[in-house]
């Protein structure tokens, strides 16, 4: 039996073979979740952005970034839907062989700074192969100066679970972008290179949300 992975892998190998018809033009999604490492490469090649190599400190000198690898129940608890937190969850699903995830990276590098940990968690989930996660993940971040942010790497058995985890109303379009309450809702979901200043107003209103609005955000 095939599995999702599979599946996805060749049609996104089927793409780049057409000359990635089906990549990001006007800020749409370039790719989706379940391509590989081959799949990763070939996009690049074919799209113009360079392949990672082998992991290296970043050049702001924070060092090699970690990367955490998580199953369906890590994201779930991850995710923590439903659930109370502290502060509002800005998660961003992503991948390095995805143009339009690598293409948003230093606008998600800036909204980072402009958020102070104490205010907003923000982690990012790569849908890499599990083999890249000491190479090309790590070097990609080092690359764009993301190695602060809190990283996963999504190695699901069940793609199709995985995804309905976070939003069965996702189809899987990398890059994903989801804002989470106080209250474990989703209050902001964008697929695609994010729009900074639509993102900033969604985190603006989940931060001024009072305890008991949380939940209730339209």
């Amino acid at each position: 039996m095939i599995g999702v992975r599979t599946k996805m892998r060749r049609v996104l190998l089927a793409v780049v073979s057409l000359g990635a018809a089906l990549a990001c033009v006007g800020g749409g999604t370039g790719a989706r979740m379940g391509g590989a490492s081959a799949a990763r490469a070939d996009s690049a090649q074919a799209q113009g952005a360079p392949a990672p190599s082998a992991a290296k400190p970043s050049p702001d000198g924070a060092g090699v970034p970690k990367i955490t690898e998580i199953k369906e129940d890590g994201l779930k608890s991850l995710l923590g839907a439903g659930v109370e937190r502290q502060r509002p969850l800005l998660v961003n699903f992503w991948a390095t062989w995805c143009v339009p995830c690598r293409e948003e990276f230093p606008d998600l590098v800036k909204i980072k700074g402009q958020y102070p940990a104490d205010r907003l968690d923000f982690v990012l989930v790569s849908l890499d192969d599990a083999s890249d996660i000491g190479k090309a993940v790590p070097e990609f971040l080092s690359e764009v100066r993301a190695t602060s942010l809190p990283t996963y790497l999504l190695n699901a058995a069940d793609e199709g679970a995985a995804i309905n985890l976070v939003d069965p109303q996702w189809g899987g379009e990398l890059p994903a972008t989801y804002l989470y309450d106080r209250a474990g809702k989703i209050v902001f979901k964008h697929t695609g290179r994010i729009k900074p200043d639509e993102l900033r107003a969604a985190i603006e209103q989940a931060l001024s949300a009072k305890p008991s609005e949380a939940g209730s955000q339209k």
